[in-house]
């Protein structure tokens, strides 16, 4: 009782709005009490509104009320804190939108802890006890907080459902099974869990073994990637080591051939010149010699120009003597680097391909398998989807086989095939995947089709290989078609009661192929898919009997 009281106080004196200890407490006129700062906050909050509210009641004043700090409530805050009581209920602690509330607390109600699917009701930690406590509620099954427990509630009867009806696939309640539901194969919820769990063990022990192989893939890819790094960085740093020799080696020669022919400049000029100079004395020496013949000729003594004239005419040999040769003497020199340089634009242009890079595809597919066992290695557990199925298609053995039957009473579904006696599997195909479909009768599609194919109506549109969205293989007495968006195939083969399909959805390959004691290939598609697939199969015809995905493992 104690402790009842003291839990009363704490409640008490918490404001609602901090869900902290009263500060600074004041009351207003209907109460309720709040920390001056956070009333003060909400008031504000309403300034623009003719009236003021109380949070908790809703109470309306007018005019704003007064806020005065209440004395007593602060002294008992005080007292309380000196009791070793530090804060109010954490916030936590409350159910908010998103959470499932207690359906037994009272005002403001906390998180739930468990829900109970026998009371199908909700508790927070207090009000679970007397699910642990008292043996009337022993056998009451717990779980996580749910908001869904409604659903475990037959919208006829008003009856937990604890039964699943075969027949119809889908829950009811013990009062069906005697109503509506008389007559249909039906078992315990619990067993139909039972057998699903199986199922979900399986297909985890797949998923799991999927994911073992996608992370061995990854692990390769990213040696791959490393490799390629590698490879590329040492494939820059050795061509670029080569062409910095290259360009060395040209720098090289081109001083060289620049030094050779300076020398061979400086050699010829400093010849012309020495001949030039030569030449330039003669000159100096023959005008000399003319101006004296010129003197001479005018002298007026007879005597002295008979006298003087035998030693002024005779000239002395030239002493120079050269050949001019032909102009662009260097053009040789241009001429060899121009052939060097056109030798190596052919290098360059021609012979480039050696080591030019090409596209390399790092991903490439794997091999398709050819034994049958080489297949096996990527077999899939394919179940069928009821929420696609026909109302003249019936599903067992674990939603792998579909049989042909009269309508039946489905409840409405937007996936649901509604005129074409059609349906998909649940899963979702993607990567490397192998599965057989065994027919009792010949005259059945088998499919793969993206999820977002066309369901309701008898439009072609919604018929597996009528569009672009679905790939299928029709497989009647004499033979074989196949179908791609109306566009129909005639396939060879033999006729045979199962039928392999291969999918390499990453490589964009899709092969069927007839099972019997070997694998025969019918027909190998090879595209781009675009999105996740999902097996399908259709059932037409008055032969047609049920097809089965079958087990392979």
């Amino acid at each position: 009782m104690a402790q009842k009281g003291v839990q009363l106080d704490q409640e008490t004196i918490c404001c609602s709005i901090c869900l902290d200890l009263l500060k600074d407490p004041v009351t207003i006129p209907c109460g309720h009490s709040y920390c001056m700062d956070c009333i003060k906050t909400h008031f504000d909050g309403e300034d623009q509104k003719p009236v003021y509210s109380c949070p908790q009641c809703r109470k309306t004043f007018r005019p704003r009320p007064v806020l005065l700090k209440s004395t007593m409530l602060a002294e008992v805050v005080e007292q309380l804190k000196k009791t070793g009581l530090q804060a109010a209920p954490a916030a936590h602690c409350y159910a908010g939108p998103e959470d499932v509330a207690c359906d037994v607390c009272s005002g403001r109600k906390l998180k739930a802890f468990k829900s109970c699917l026998q009371c199908l009701a909700s508790y927070c930690e207090q009000h679970l006890q007397p699910h642990y406590e008292s043996p009337t509620f022993k056998k009451h099954k717990l779980v996580e907080p749910s908001k869904k427990l409604q659903e475990n509630i037959c919208s006829r009867h008003g009856e937990v459902m604890k039964m699943f009806c075969w027949t119809d696939q889908q829950s009811i309640c013990y009062l069906c099974s005697v109503d509506e539901h008389k007559g249909h194969d039906t078992v315990s919820a619990a067993a139909e869990r039972s057998e699903r769990q199986k199922e979900l063990k399986v297909s985890r022990l797949n998923i799991q073994q999927r994911i073992q192989d996608r992370e061995k893939d990854v692990k390769l890819l990213q040696q791959e990637l490393e490799a390629i790094n590698r490879s590329a960085d040492k494939a820059v740093e050795d061509s670029e080591k080569m062409f910095t020799e290259l360009i060395r080696l040209m720098q090289k020669r081109s001083s060289e051939v620049k030094q050779q022919v300076r020398s061979q400049q400086e050699t010829e000029v400093s010849g012309v010149k020495e001949v030039e100079e030569k030449l330039q004395q003669e000159i100096r020496e023959l005008k000399r010699k003319d101006a004296e013949l010129k003197k001479l000729s005018h002298t007026e003594d007879h005597n002295q120009f008979l006298h003087s004239y035998p030693s002024l005419s005779a000239l002395s040999p030239s002493t120079s003597s050269f050949q001019i040769r032909p102009h662009h003497r260097f053009d040789h020199v241009t001429a060899a680097v121009s052939r060097v340089r056109d030798i190596l634009q052919d290098i360059l242009r021609d012979k480039w391909t050696d080591v030019s890079l090409t596209e390399v595809d790092v991903l490439l597919p794997a091999a398709e398998p050819k034994t049958r066992a080489e297949f096996l290695q990527y077999s899939r557990e394919i179940t069928l989807d009821p929420n696609t199925a026909n109302t003249e298609l019936l599903l067992s053995e674990g939603n792998r086989r579909v049989t042909l039957t009269s309508p039946r009473s489905y409840p409405d579904h937007p996936d649901r095939f509604t005129v074409w006696q059609q349906v998909l599997s649940r899963e979702s195909l993607t990567g490397r995947c192998y599965w057989e479909v065994g027919m009792s009768e010949r005259g059945v599609y088998v499919a793969v089709s993206y999820k977002n194919i066309s369901r309701a109506g008898e439009s072609e549109d919604c018929v597996f290989g009528s569009n672009n969205k679905s790939w299928a293989l029709y497989c009647y007495d004499t033979g074989y078609t196949f179908r791609y968006n109306k566009v129909q195939t005639a396939v060879s083969g033999p006729p045979s009661s199962r039928v392999g399909v291969y999918l390499d959805h990453s490589a964009g390959i899709l092969s069927f192929y007839s099972v019997s004691e070997t694998m025969t290939l019918l027909h190998r598609v090879q595209t781009t898919f675009t999105q996740p697939l999902y097996a399908g199969v259709s059932l037409f015809g008055w032969s047609v009997d049920s097809a089965e995905f079958c087990k392979l493992k």
